[in-house]
């Protein structure tokens, strides 16, 4: 098992994408996001291979691999380090990934 590791910016998606499913939907709906996010990151600690390459291929940074949150339209970008897992971002399907190519302020 390799610990995943959120980066700054990961977190205040995770913080901020439970905070508008709340809003919009309800304390229910916001802990059921917050619940699948958190499951979506236990799996890929017991299995780091299980996120698709394809984002990575996309952008052209061959380490990116996503996993997406069950019943939610959105998933975990992360790399694969030796001892831990670098969790980048946490986006929507929709949104555009140019955003992964934006220097990280942290």
């Amino acid at each position: 098992m390799k610990p995943a590791e959120l980066r700054p910016l990961a977190e205040a998606d995770l913080i901020d994408r439970t905070r508008h499913h709340r809003s919009v939907g309800g304390s229910e709906l916001g802990t059921r996001f917050f619940d699948a996010a958190i499951a979506a990151l236990r799996v890929i600690e017991e299995a780091p291979r299980i996120g698709s390459p394809r984002i990575g291929e996309l952008i052209g940074v061959l380490e990116v691999r996503r996993f997406g949150l069950q019943g939610f339209p959105c998933g975990w970008l992360y790399i694969e380090r030796p001892d831990v897992l670098d969790v980048v971002r946490l986006l929507a399907d929709r949104q555009d990934v140019a955003v992964l190519l934006e220097p990280d302020p942290y």
